[in-house]
This record gives structure tokens, sequence and C-alpha cells, in this order.
């Protein structure tokens, strides 16, 4: 994907995250999520974690070449094994002192910045010893950023915030066949999940969504069925007796 519009994407997408977590009132940060055990604090927080590692990355030595795509990144291996799953929830719990929305807006700034000022071909480590593209990496910042946004628009019991640009992305990093592969798992890919479950359906007679709500509503479906598709590996991976389903990633 085209740096460009990847680093579009996340800064659409971290926006509409920070504009909707801007003003919440007290009670809403202990609310519980569908990522337990975090409440929308905590889970803001790993998102916070998740989005905030770029700056340091790009402080250490370059790789020679990228080994791993972003879908690569996802392969279910130790990255989903019970420590390393204990590891995220335990750094998002641990996090504290400034409050969680001023906290995202300082590490996704800083990690966009750090991104237009590194070059095109910049490979970066991650913390799983993959090394990749910094593009390739960020694609997988959108993901963090699109997939909690829906956890937390469930949690908050609102309408899901995603952006058209974070839905380009995501859809071009599922790939053409995420559509069937969902129906085969039995979802309804005409429609999305407003609040992050169940089918949505434009009401009306033949009513039709907009391009901007369609776009909505596709990454919403999208983020539903990756969280799904992630799920679903770690389950693979652990009937192999490698690992427990994760939390969240």
């Amino acid at each position: 994907m085209e740096r460009e519009a990847v680093l579009r994407a996340f800064r659409a997408e971290a926006e509409a995250l920070g504009k909707a977590v801007g003003a919440l009132p007290d009670a809403s940060w202990d609310l519980p999520t569908r990522c337990p055990p975090w409440r929308v604090r905590d889970l803001l927080r790993h998102v916070t974690v998740a989005v905030g590692r770029v700056p340091a990355m790009l402080a250490a030595p370059a790789p020679d070449r990228p080994e791993v795509s972003a879908a690569g990144y996802y392969r279910p291996d130790a990255r989903f094994s019970p420590e390393t799953n204990a590891d995220r929830v335990a750094q998002a719990l641990a996090r504290g002192g400034e409050p969680p929305a001023a906290e995202f807006d300082t590490a996704w700034r800083a990690t966009l910045r750090a991104c237009e000022e590194a070059p095109e071909d910049r490979v970066v480590r991650t913390r799983h010893g993959d090394a990749m593209l910094l593009t390739d990496f960020m694609v997988t910042r959108v993901v963090e950023v699109a997939v909690h946004g829906v956890d937390l628009a469930d949690a908050l019991g609102r309408a899901a915030w995603s952006t058209a640009p974070a839905a380009g992305v995501v859809g071009e990093l599922l790939g053409p066949g995420w559509a069937a592969a969902a129906r085969r798992a039995g979802w309804d890919t005409k429609g999305a999940a407003a609040q992050g479950h169940g089918p949505w359906r434009p009401h009306g007679p033949g009513a039709r969504a907009s391009g901007a709500h369609r776009d909505h509503l596709q990454l919403t479906a999208s983020c539903n069925f990756l969280r799904g598709a992630r799920n679903c590996a770690t389950s693979h991976a652990e009937a192999r007796g490698r690992t427990q389903r994760s939390t969240c990633n």
C-alpha cells in the first residue's frame, strides 16, 4: 500500500477515536468492554501503547530488509501466547497519570510525525522480532485503532465512528476474498454491526446506504471479521497445544 494512503487512514481513524473519547463523563471510563479484563480506560491505554511504539522503533537500528508483510504480522505464533497476552493486559492496566484521552492524543500525533519524517523505504523491527516496512507496520496500527474503536463504541453504546480512509486500508489488507470468507463463517456482509455486533441493514423498502455510510459500514464489518479471523487463528494454534485464545491484540 502507498504510505500516503496508510498515514491518511491512520490520522483519520485516530482523530475520530480521539474525538469520540475526548469528553467522556467520568463514569464511562469504567464501563466494561468486550476485551476483558479491560474497562474503557484500559482499552484506550492499550491502543495508546500499540500506536505509541513507533518513535522508539524508528530510533533503533533499521534491519537490512523487510521479511514480514502486514498480513504476515497476524500469523498465529508466540505473539498470541498466554505470556504475550498477559503482557498486553498488564501494560494497559499499569498505565496511569495522564488522562487516557490526552495520552492517546499525544501518542498518535508523535507517531504520525515520526512516520512523516522517515524515509519511505524505512524498515523497522517490531516487538515480536518482525522486520517490516514502516508502511506495512502502520497498516497494522490502522487496524489496531479501527478494531478497538469498534470495541470502544460497543462499550459506550454508540454507533461506530469508523472512517472511509481506514475502510480502504483494512479492506486491502483483508483482500478481495474476505467477504466470501465472512459469508462462509455466517456473517452478513451486506451490512455491518453499527455498534460492533449483530447485522445491520438500511431501513425502509429498497433503502440503500450512501457512499460514506457504506464505507463506514464496510469497515465495521471488516473489523468484526478481522477480530473473528484473529481469534480463529489463535484458537487453531491452541488446538495444536501452542497457545490460548488472545484477549485482544
